[in-house]
């Protein structure tokens, strides 16, 4: 095999190249040559003292030529196929290197230039075609945006200048996931994009769910902010399965009792509203208006039929929490006495951005809403989106992107599932969404812990550094097997650096995420301890001034 493959094998492959009577075709002399081909992974011999000569090349592309992660090129008839270098091993006075095929280009025929570069593979080479690095002006053709609408948003690594972009199309059509551990730089890379999609399309409609508030401070000036001081969300646009995990405090057969109760009790308080009259048969998850007080009154009404004392538990157990959420100020922004007139067309308008006037995201911070009713809310505006897609088709279409911040804490996987409504309208944008034009963008630091599918569902994932093992086996199980290359070098990722693979970049790519100012970073530093703890003074008022808060939730 080392004979095959020797010094004077490459110089023969070479040669052969250069007797078809176009010596200017490959100004590069072969590093290698093929050894095996087998469909997506293939294996290539490189020559060690081919690539020592490369080491003073001009171009950087061509000198890094080789190394993991680097692309290397073989001819095929009059196409470049061109293939991105998995792992290396010394095998004899060789360096035995597997390659995952990533595309084909056109090449030119009197200077041997590659354009038109697409992916896929029509015709593979044979064992003994020679092997040459990937120039700069290649990695230009093979990044090159098409004349589809899409985003820049980075380098491709290791160059400086070759842009690194983003099919909007694509990528928002197919569902979106943004991976990494914690400290990589993820928020910043998501604040990226989306300044990014909203300069493309300053009418567009984004809903972004922040659960820690750390993008209000990003998107001051082209965003909607809203937080528990002024969502305003309605409790009636509920539909009855989140009225039950905000009610219903029972479990077991007295849960499904109590479900009964409550579910006759709305129906009824909803039949109370002039616009019940207008529908014929009206459900129980219809968003209708209602009044709370009517709620507790026909409780106490159906209460009062009941024959024995035993029998009113249900309904005492309805009422009091009701009374309690009504009670409490925390609560306000959705079970405030204010919310019973027929705001939907004024609250969809709001958050949804129809009109946009220019501020094409809405900002939900949900970080002040009380835990346990966090998903409920999540729920509402998930649903929201996917019910008017579903109920707007005929209309003008407006298609909306939910982007979803810790997105493991509501489409969680089989293991740490609770029941919620909200991971189960989540999986179902994720499996329907883009027939009725609802794109979403799942932002997580675990995607283990994400509901198993719901990552398969995404056509384009940004992979930034994943530091556990069982969140890397996960991704690589949910990424396309050409990417698998790619795919080893993310525990190596140094911090804003992310792999891009599916449908919205042209091939797979790792990139290196533009710098953001610093009036559109989120608000989501690492504290500096070794300075934070040298300020000293103003303690008693910071006390004060945080447990008065803290009593008064907010208020």
């Amino acid at each position: 095999m080392d004979g095959q493959f020797g010094a004077r094998g490459f110089d023969g492959a070479a040669s052969v190249s250069s007797s078809e009577g176009m010596p200017s075709r490959a100004p590069v002399e072969p590093i290698g040559a093929v050894l095996e081909i087998a469909g997506s992974s293939s294996q290539v011999l490189i020559d060690p003292e081919a690539l020592h000569a490369l080491e003073g090349n001009p171009d950087p592309t061509v000198a890094n030529a080789g190394q993991v992660g680097s692309q290397v090129k073989v001819r095929v008839g009059a196409t470049w196929l061109i293939a991105n270098v998995r792992s290396l091993k010394l095998q004899g006075d060789h360096i035995a290197a597997y390659i995952d095929f990533l595309g084909e280009g056109d090449e030119e025929r009197l200077t041997g230039k590659l354009y038109k570069f697409r992916r896929g593979v029509t015709r593979y080479p044979t064992p003994g075609a020679p092997v040459f690095p990937v120039s700069t002006a290649d990695l230009k053709q093979i990044y090159a945006a098409e004349d589809r609408a899409h985003i820049e948003i980075g380098n491709v690594y290791p160059t400086k200048d070759i842009r690194a972009a983003l099919y909007v199309d694509a990528m928002l059509g197919k569902h979106f996931a943004l991976l990494g551990s914690t400290g990589t730089g993820k928020s910043t890379a998501a604040a990226l994009i989306l300044h990014r999609i909203c300069e493309l399309a300053p009418q567009g409609h984004v809903v972004m769910v922040d659960p820690h508030g750390e993008y209000a401070s990003a998107f001051k000036t082209t965003g909607a902010l809203y937080d528990v001081s002024n969502l305003q969300m309605p409790y009636w646009l509920m539909n009855f399965e989140e009225h039950c995990e905000v009610f219903l405090t029972s479990s077991g057969s007295d849960r499904q009792m109590d479900a009964d109760i409550l579910a006759k009790c709305v129906l009824a308080a909803k039949q109370k509203n002039r616009l019940a009259a207008e529908i014929g048969k009206l459900t129980v998850d219809a968003p209708i208006p209602y009044l709370l007080s009517d709620l507790t009154q026909i409780l106490q009404l159906e209460m009062g039929k009941m024959d024995k004392a035993t029998d009113t538990a249900p309904f005492l157990r309805i009422r009091s929490k009701i009374d309690e959420i009504k009670g409490d100020p925390r609560y306000a922004f959705m079970f405030s006495g204010m919310l019973v007139a027929d705001t939907m067309a004024s609250f969809l308008s709001r958050v949804f951005r129809l009109p946009g006037d220019g501020k094409p995201i809405s900002i939900i911070d949900v970080s002040g809403v009380p835990s346990e009713i966090t998903s409920v809310v999540v729920a509402v505006l998930s649903r929201m989106v996917f019910d008017f897609a579903i109920w707007s088709r005929g209309e003008s279409k407006r298609p909306i992107l939910l982007v979803c911040e810790e997105a493991h804490r509501y489409v969680p996987n089989e293991r740490n599932a609770d029941g919620s409504s909200v991971g189960r309208i989540l999986s179902r944008i994720a499996k329907e969404g883009r027939k009725y034009g609802v794109s979403l963008g799942l932002i997580t630091q675990r995607p283990s812990d994400l509901a198993e599918g719901v990552l398969s569902q995404c056509g384009t994932i940004l992979s930034m550094r994943l530091n556990n093992e069982r969140d890397q086996a996960f991704v690589k199980a949910a990424m396309p097997e050409g990417a698998r290359g790619f795919l080893d070098s993310i525990p190596a990722l140094r911090n804003r650096e992310c792999i891009a693979v599916g449908e919205g970049v042209a091939t797979p790519i790792r990139l290196l995420f533009d710098a953001l100012e610093d009036n559109k970073r989120p608000a989501s530093d690492d504290p500096l301890f070794s300075e934070l703890w040298r300020d000293t003074g103003g303690e008693e008022q910071i006390l004060e001034r945080t447990i008065r808060r803290w009593r008064a939730q907010g208020k």
